[in-house]
């Protein structure tokens, strides 16, 4: 059975609300932007709390039978990003958060979700 990409961020922002992660915004593409239909971003206080945000999303995915089709930035810990399909996961460090601002780069989405 399919995950839909409202269950797959849905999932996500359970997922990292569970680890803890801080400001978790997910917005709506959707006749925005070919890329995705939904970018989840939040961020963590640490290296070690942005990793274990983004095993918990991948496990999670894995779980729910969706494939995660890209992982980058695990190593550093500053920004990963995580390739769900249909959505696309931000997993930053509070640093790097508030120096890229990608939900101002995004202003047009309309914002589904926050905790």
């Amino acid at each position: 059975m399919a995950v839909t990409s409202n269950e797959l961020m849905n999932m996500a922002v359970q997922a990292a609300d569970d680890k803890k992660a801080m400001n978790i915004v997910a917005l709506d593409l959707k006749g925005i932007s070919l890329i995705a239909d939904y970018f989840v971003i939040c961020h963590g206080n640490s290296d070690t709390q942005v990793q274990a945000i983004a095993t918990e999303i991948r496990k999670r995915a894995h779980e729910a039978g969706a494939h995660v089709r890209g992982l980058e930035g695990m190593d550093s810990a500053r920004w990963v990003l995580m390739d769900l399909g249909d959505v696309v996961v931000h997993i930053f460090h509070r640093d790097e958060r508030e120096y890229y601002n990608i939900e101002r780069l995004w202003s047009d989405a309309k914002i589904v979700e926050t905790v």
